[in-house]
């Protein structure tokens, strides 16, 4: 749904200051209308600065989404990924995937990231569908003037005064999902055919103390199954080119949503004289998922006016949930807990906030170290591996070479444990809680956010003091500090340098920032300049800078044109900076040079050593020679080890973006009953944060005492000139003699990408409202490129029609939204493909009872089709979700 700008009080609850109401034939434009993220403070809505698009109570009400954070993904200039149906990831403008660290999310000015994800975990600790009041997006880079890493854009949610809107409503949503999903009905007795969908809601606000003291209470309680993850396309489907097999008879084959089979998994087996790379078997992920959602969240306001205009506000926030993460790798996020302390002081002049954000993993779990260690908790590789070649031998004389290996594998598997009996569930609950992903897989992590800030509206404290200042210039500075906190685990975190705090052995991280903004309007406020500049110190690098200059022409309050230019810096995340995890046998490690020192300049791209390793086996393959394998190998390593390549990569610096904005934004008609909006841009990137795996050669003499957990133990074979490249060449052709690591470092490309987004929203005669918008996303081009930058994963068009009525017929509404996206080619770290177009049709039907007007029914469906889509390849299949929602309020 495009943005519908009138602005009457939501249905569920009155305001204590009565407004006046909106004629139904004429829903009319509310030319005066503010919005605040764009300048972080008050501005008309058609002269911001930079594109903002708004959800109010009205648009949320006509919105047939289930939430009003699903009807963000209705807006122009919006991409919604969904890895769990309790978990939507928001992006904008390119480069999505599925963390969200390039996007911030507030809930009134207040970050509610998972601190050591670095990205907000959906809505889980964000307002209920009682209490928002209104949605605000930027799809754009807002680093200048909050410094939160929202390089691509920013998502403010306001929720409701509880000094304006008083209290009780309820809120039930009924629904069900998966239906007829082929991926449930094997579940047996945990699905069936559909399953359940419940979400209840109850928010009370009370006025106290003669309109000084005010409090508001919200809780919801969501359940659901989630939607299911199962992808057999195989990722490693030419493992075994040169011996001649592929699809089922590939013994390497690794299906996007199975885990233990991936590349750790896999040996290099000499049978029958010819190499031949296998995997252990693996289990899908639905073998090794809870996929019951569960969400508790609670939040507590108190607010004290001390007179109109200055209050103080005290939040309680809380959220206990269940449901499926995705990073690298796919996680169940099970118990996991957010609170959140915030307290924040508003006047004519000054604002300040300060919050406490605590994260606790609880028992989740990362699913491919599951399905890795249940195989290998059963039988180690070395003896599976053994087996298999032993019935392989038995077998190959009697059978084709594919019919050898299936026997192979099925003697190898003896013993392995089958899901859903009790022995594999036991064996899955120890494993959930050994907290070393070489042998469990248990996500253990304790983080907190500590962030203070304050904003000075200099220009207004002048004019407040006396002084002759005019009211067309504009003066606002602001500062802010940020400190990460984790609990070292010894397996997902360690503090690299314990002690170097009064916090002791406690990891920590910080950055301190602040911006100075300057506007003035001229020529009888048509043209309106600012300029802002921001600037940041972060632990580990230097001093950066951001500025950014905008300017609106407004021949006309109705017409308005803007341009704007910005830059924004992306400093790592706690889990870019600090990681520290063995996951299948290959390390985690963060590119700050204080946790990966030595490990750049000693090692090789995995990408070389893949190549390197595939020509060896070609080689030995083809060798028909009488050599024995060990001389059929030294040749083969002889004649290729030229291939292998030094890691060129570095100690991580921040992403840099700069920004060019331009757009139209306009109202024609009685009362603004045509809106439109046009923005294009295009942006310039460097030093991407990505990953890179690379692998350091290790002496034979200590490579069994070398744990990758402490790679500065390595027994290294060190890069240098009188080095035997021949030695290195061999430890890196054998998995024992190798370091493995993946490394969090930048890419050195320079990339460009533009597009743009139109909107149109028409309220028609009768109180219809007709909307649309398109939004196009390309990637221009990438300079000296390396293939390490994150990828676009962003499809070229997205387009949006709607329709909607709030009272179409005696107290009947309706609303239609159609979407479709075009496919896209998806790079991550999972998997890489393209990304099938598809199309949506969200529809609902609401009803207001008159002789209950506190009383309202909506019946909806998103996806009503049940046309199931993924958004990201890796992710699930999405399908219709069809509810019923009452809402009570008083």
């Amino acid at each position: 749904m495009f943005v519908a700008v009138s602005a009457p009080a939501a249905y569920a609850q009155s305001p204590r200051v009565p407004r006046p109401p909106v004629p139904k034939d004429t829903l009319h434009t509310d030319l005066n209308e503010v919005v605040v993220s764009a300048s972080r403070v008050e501005e008309s809505f058609l002269q911001s600065p930079v594109t903002v698009e708004k959800l109010n109570p009205r648009a949320i009400r006509l919105s047939a989404a289930p939430s009003f954070f699903d009807a963000i993904e209705n807006l122009k200039g919006v991409q919604v990924i969904t890895p769990s149906l309790g978990f939507k990831v928001i992006n904008a403008r390119g480069f999505t995937n599925t963390t969200n660290v390039r996007f911030a999310q507030l809930v009134d000015g207040v970050d509610n990231q998972a601190p050591h994800i670095g990205g907000p975990i959906g809505n889980v600790l964000g307002p209920s569908d009682l209490d928002i009041l209104n949605v605000e997006v930027v799809p754009g880079t807002a680093a200048a003037l909050y410094g939160l890493n929202a390089i691509n854009g920013l998502a403010n949610f306001t929720t409701k005064n509880p000094f304006t809107y008083e209290g009780l409503s309820v809120r039930q949503q009924t629904g069900v999902n998966h239906l007829n999903d082929p991926n449930v009905k094997t579940f047996g007795e945990k699905g069936g055919s559909s399953t359940s969908y419940s979400e209840t809601s109850v928010r009370y606000a009370k006025v106290l103390l003669a309109d000084k003291l005010a409090f508001k209470v919200n809780a919801t309680y969501l359940r659901a199954f989630d939607w299911i993850a199962n992808d057999q396309t195989d990722i490693n489907g030419q493992g075994n080119a040169t011996t001649g097999l592929f699809g089922a008879d590939n013994p390497a084959r690794d299906p996007v949503s199975s885990y233990g089979n991936e590349s750790s998994d896999r040996s290099t087996l000499t049978l029958g004289g010819k190499q031949y790379s296998v995997a252990r078997t693996g289990y899908n992920e639905r073998d090794l998922v809870d996929y019951n959602i569960r969400t508790l969240k609670a939040d507590a306001a108190l607010h004290y006016r001390f007179r109109p205009g200055v209050e103080l506000a005290y939040t309680y926030r809380v959220a206990g949930f269940d449901n499926v993460y995705q990073r690298s790798n796919r996680f169940r996020l099970q118990d996991y807990h957010l609170q959140q302390h915030a307290l924040t002081l508003t006047t004519p002049v000054v604002q300040a906030r300060a919050y406490l954000t605590q994260e606790n993993t609880g028992h989740s779990y990362n699913l491919r170290s599951m399905g890795e260690n249940i195989d290998r908790s059963y039988k180690p590789d070395a003896t599976w591996n053994a087996d298999y070649t032993s019935a392989w031998n038995a077998t190959a004389g009697g059978a084709s070479v594919a019919a050898a290996h299936a026997t192979a594998r099925q003697a190898a598997d003896a013993g392995r444990l089958q899901p859903g009996t009790e022995a594999f569930n036991q064996r899955l609950s120890q494993l959930q809680n050994i907290n070393n992903w070489d042998q469990g897989a248990a996500l253990r992590v304790q983080a907190k956010l500590l962030h203070g800030e304050t904003q000075v509206n200099i220009a207004e404290a002048l004019r407040r003091s006396g002084k002759s200042l005019t009211d067309k210039l504009d003066l606002l500075a602001g500062a802010d500090h940020r400190t990460y906190l984790v609990v070292p685990d010894g397996n997902y975190f360690v503090n690299p340098e314990p002690g170097k705090d009064a916090l002791g052995d406690n990891l920590t991280y910080s950055k301190t920032g602040g911006f100075v903004q300057a506007g003035g309007r001229l020529f009888q406020e048509k043209i309106r300049l600012t300029a802002t500049l921001r600037v940041d110190k972060n632990d580990y690098f230097n001093v950066k800078f951001n500025p950014r200059f905008t300017a609106v022409y407004s021949p006309t309050q109705r017409q308005n044109f803007r341009l704007s230019y910005q830059s924004g810096y992306r400093f790592p995340s706690l889990f870019e900076g600090f990681s520290n995890v063995n996951s299948g046998q290959v390390k985690r490690i963060g590119g700050l040079r204080v946790m990966s020192d030595g490990v750049f300049e000693n090692s090789y791209t995995r990408a070389s050593i893949d190549a390197f390793n595939n020509q060896v086996t070609a080689a030995v393959n083809a060798n028909t020679s009488s050599q024995t394998t060990a001389q059929k190998r030294a040749a083969a390593i002889l004649a290729n080890q030229g291939t292998l390549q030094k890691n060129p990569y570095t100690y991580m610096k921040p992403e840099y973006i700069k920004s060019l904005e331009v757009g139209y934004k306009a109202a024609f008609g009685e009362g603004g009953r045509l809106l439109v909006d046009v923005d294009f841009y295009y942006n310039s990137y460097r030093d991407f944060i990505a990953q890179v795996e690379a692998y350091v050669p290790i002496g034979t003499a200590n490579a069994a005492n070398s744990p990758l957990r402490d790679p500065q133990q390595a027994n290294y074979l060190p890069i240098t000139a009188d080095n035997s490249l021949n030695a290195v060449a061999t430890a890196l052709n054998t998995r024992a003699t190798q370091a493995r690591y993946r490394l969090w470092t930048n890419s050195r490309s320079q990339v460009y990408n533009y597009g743009g987004s139109a909107g149109l929203r028409y309220n028609l005669a009768g109180g219809y409202l007709l909307g649309t918008n398109a939004t196009y996303t390309r990637l221009d081009r990438t300079e000296n490129g390396d293939g390490l930058e994150d990828g676009f994963n962003t499809p070229r068009w997205i387009y949006n029609v709607s329709l909607a009525n709030e009272n179409a017929y005696r107290n009947f509404g309706f609303g239609l939204n159609f979407r479709h996206q075009v496919s896209y080619y998806s790079q991550t770290f999972l998997v890489n493909g393209d990304v099938p177009a598809y199309s949506t049709l969200d529809a609902q039907l609401s009803y207001q009872l008159p002789a209950a007007p506190q009383v309202r029914l909506k019946l909806g469906a998103s996806n009503v089709l049940n046309q199931y889509y993924v958004s990201y390849l890796g992710g699930p299949s999405v399908g219709g979700l069809y509810y019923l929602t009452v809402t009570y309020g008083l």
